[in-house]
């Protein structure tokens, strides 16, 4: 609040070392006056403490005390206390909307455009009051401001109250003698005058002119002699207009005309092109004014004086300037050339670097690599002496930025001799690991097609790496996430084309490389199967003595990658569709190991695994997976050496000895699962085939050995679904029951043979158990019988017209 730090400022005569003001006009002592001293004390000692907290403080222990007072004075405001409120200081809003509020009644609502006439009596009394009050202030900054802030209650009481009291306030700052007093009065009534009267610009450009007049002062012989009393430089006192300079050109150069600016040069003109006011009307402007007289400005700007406000920061403004314009196309090297000609003679790093960042992204939009080199080269120069690069690492992290967001094309970009130079000046690792998160996020944007340019992969190996090597025991799980994307999404990104032991090769790298993030290996054990898939695709599954030794090897990586992994979701799921891709490639001993693998790390899979931070049931992910993997044994071919479904016996026995929930019925879909697998396995051909891979139909061609195998298992099975089903003859488990009961009737119905006597007995049974304690699904039985009946009318389904007679409907009553 603007009136609130001013004030505060006046009534202390401005002693406090951080503000640099001067004082009023006559007022040449520093030390508090017995006066002064207690109308503070009559401020300060209720609550708020006393006037020693404004002595010793920094300039945001200032800031935090000028807010608690803000605070305070809503607070007292809120609660009535007017008078507590108004020793503060009085914050116009609040008295507008107090005023406003006195026009609203039960019959009428003010409205937001409204004219004196509008107001009644009581607004109008009260509003007249406050500005008689306000002109019984004898001081003259607290009476500005105080009036000032209530600019707007002027709209109670006349039409042109507001356009008349808005010069005779730009004149009553005429009589603040300090120059930097001054200039903040103008900027606060500027801003008053924007938000209630933004039509009226003759006040603002009045405001301006006479600042003008005035601006001569700060070097006249008061200001410097005050300056050398409170030992002030006068590189650092001049840095404290341009906040107040740069709002007043704001709201000049609000919608304004090019001429305006064209004007506002004329002057600088003539006041000897002073530093302080071409950077205000180059921060001011729209760009595109300021880009296309960037010579002009250039030549001013040669012209300045230096004293007080460097040409350096007049470069860096018209550099901002155009980054946002371009400027005309003959001229861009002209102005290249003499900005780079006075930055790079600045010998304080901290100069040099904050002019520099501006100027890159000039030099990237407009030039070549060469010149962009040619940057990068002057800035390592600078920057590296003394290691000050150390202090300038977000400046450095803006130019990376800039510079990566014009060269999307990354052969051009890691062809710039001097940039990864410019990387190894980001010494402190999470600054570095930044960096090339920002270049790696920058490649998966915009490289379109797939890359094998060696500078390319060289270079953001090197940067993935870094990112890698990071990664520690305290890194955490979203950090590590993101650096996983951003290097797999560069592996997706390499392709060597048709020489695929190339791109095996750089898989093998970047496992040595990544082996610390998991999702990476996850990523390169795909990707080596797709290479394998990609292989078979080529050869049309007729490998050679080579593709065949190749996709071995392919094979071989992932065997000996997944049980690195930690997931163990993640090793089951790789293992299954690693070993599809070795069944796909005809290398069969090696699916067999993959699916051995997964069975034998079935028993490992704990009750409770993690899912995005929250602990799970794993019995559900389990019989996910286990279903998926009764898919594929169908079509693995039996070992000579291991006897008839070597794999399903060893699978069933695991599910056996697991340790499932006491509550839990998935054990006995997991088992519905096997029946359904068995019975597919007793056709005589198959539901599905791997080309040039004989499934066991072909190898037994329905021998009756095997089928007998096949009945035994399924015999076994069923006897363990049925056991499960007693155990729930419970009152808590009966809809548990009839709901198995019926899912197993209908597994059945899909898939055995109902035309043997005692599967279809067990059918009857179970239809009967779904019904016997009341609490079958009637509608989905229902549904179910009116299949059965359907069916019978096929030619070869003539059975189950038998079956449905015996399958009754229990009727509800």
């Amino acid at each position: 609040m603007p009136p609130l730090g001013v004030l505060v400022q006046e009534k202390s005569h401005l002693c406090d070392v951080n503000s640099f003001c001067l004082g009023k006009a006559g007022t040449a002592t520093l030390a508090m006056s017995e006066k002064v001293r207690t109308r503070l004390e009559e401020l300060d000692d209720f609550e708020e403490g006393s006037q020693k907290e404004l002595l010793n403080l920094t300039q945001q222990d200032y800031v935090n005390r000028i807010e608690e007072l803000n605070q305070s004075l809503k607070d007292a405001w809120a609660s009535d206390q007017k008078v507590k409120a108004l020793k503060i200081v009085i914050q116009g809003k609040l008295v507008y909307e107090r005023i406003f509020s006195m026009c609203v009644d039960n019959r009428s609502v003010l409205p937001d455009h409204f004219s004196p006439e509008n107001a009644n009596d009581t607004a109008k009394e009260t509003c007249l009051n406050w500005f008689f009050k306000i002109a019984s202030i004898r001081e003259l900054i607290p009476r500005f401001y105080v009036e000032a802030s209530i600019l707007k209650c002027n709209k109670f009481l006349s039409k042109t109250g507001i356009s008349e009291c808005l010069p005779r306030l730009t004149c009553m700052i005429r009589g603040i003698g300090d120059p930097l007093v001054s200039v903040y009065a103008r900027a606060y009534l500027c801003r008053v005058g924007m938000e209630v009267a933004p039509h009226l610009k003759e006040t603002l450009n009045k405001n301006f002119f006479d600042f003008l007049l005035t601006f001569k002062q700060i070097h006249g012989d008061t200001v410097q002699n005050q300056l050398v009393v409170q030992g002030v430089e006068l590189p650092s006192y001049l840095p404290l207009y341009p906040p107040a300079m740069d709002w007043i050109f704001q709201c000049i150069s609000y919608h304004a005309p090019e001429a305006l600016l064209t004007e506002m040069m004329e002057r600088c003109k003539k006041l000897g092109n002073n530093a302080l006011l071409l950077n205000s009307v180059m921060s001011a402007f729209r760009a595109e004014f300021i880009a296309t007289r960037s010579m002009d400005f250039i030549g001013m700007i040669k012209e300045c004086d230096e004293s007080g406000f460097p040409k350096h920061l007049l470069f860096r403004s018209l550099g901002l300037n155009l980054a946002l314009a371009d400027p005309p196309e003959s001229d861009r090297l002209q102005i290249l050339n003499e900005a780079w000609k006075v930055i790079t003679k600045l010998k304080n790093p901290q100069d040099y670097i904050n002019c520099a960042e501006v100027w890159v992204e000039y030099t990237c939009k407009h030039f070549t690599k060469r010149e962009v080199n040619t940057v990068l080269a002057d800035v390592i120069k600078h920057m590296t002496p003394d290691r000050a690069f150390e202090d300038s690492y977000p400046q450095l992290q803006l130019i990376i930025k800039k510079v990566i967001a014009h060269f999307h094309d990354f052969s051009v970009l890691f062809s710039v001799e001097k940039f990864l130079p410019f990387l190894d000046m980001f010494q402190k690792e999470s600054v570095r690991v930044e960096v090339c998160k920002c270049i790696m996020d920058a490649f998966i944007k915009h490289q379109q097609e797939p890359t094998k340019d060696p500078v390319i992969l060289n270079a953001l190996l090197h940067v993935c790496k870094t990112m890698h090597d990071s990664v520690n025991a305290l890194t955490l799980e979203d950090e590590k996430r993101m650096l996983s994307y951003l290097i797999n999404g560069f592996i997706k990104m390499v392709s060597f084309g048709r020489d695929f032991e190339q791109q095996l090769s750089f898989y093998v790298e970047s496992r040595s490389m990544f082996c610390n993030l998991e999702p990476v290996l996850v990523q390169l054990i795909h990707s080596v199967n797709r290479l394998a898939m990609e292989t078979r695709k080529l050869m049309k599954g007729n490998h050679s003595r080579k593709t065949a030794a190749f996709v071995r090897a392919c094979v071989a990586y992932c065997f000996i990658t997944i049980p690195s992994l930690a997931g163990i979701f993640t090793r089951l799921n790789l293992y299954l569709h690693s070993g599809q891709v070795a069944l796909a490639n005809q290398c069969l001993s090696q699916a067999d190991a993959f699916f051995k693998a997964a069975i034998s790390l079935i028993p490992e899979v704990p009750k409770m695994i993690n899912i995005d931070g929250k602990m799970r049931p794993s019995e559900s992910f389990l019989l996910e997976f286990l279903c998926n993997f009764f898919s594929t044994l169908l079509i693995v071919p039996d070992h000579p050496e291991h006897g008839v479904l070597f794999l399903v016996r060893e699978l069933l026995n695991v599910i056996q000895d697991y340790t499932w929930e006491d509550n839990s019925d998935e054990k006995i879909r997991i088992y519905t699962c096997v029946l359904h697998l068995l019975s597919a396995m007793s056709q005589e051909t198959y539901l599905y085939h791997i080309d040039k891979v004989d499934s066991n139909d072909s190898l037994y061609g329905g021998d009756s050995k095997f089928l007998a195998e096949n009945n035994k298992l399924c015999e076994t099975v069923m006897a363990q679904i049925l056991e499960h089903l007693k155990t729930l003859a419970k009152d808590e488990a009966l809809k548990r029951q009839s709901s198995l009961g019926l899912s197993f009737f209908n597994s059945i119905l899909a898939h055995g043979d109902l035309r043997n006597n005692k599967l279809n007995q067990l059918s009857v049974n179970l239809w009967h158990l779904a019904q016997r304690h009341g609490c079958a699904d009637t509608r989905t039985m229902v549904k179910t019988l009116e299949y059965i009946k359907k069916q019978s009318k096929q030619p070869d389904m003539t059975h189950l017209t038998e079956l449905a007679l015996r399958l009754p409907l229990q009727t509800r009553t």
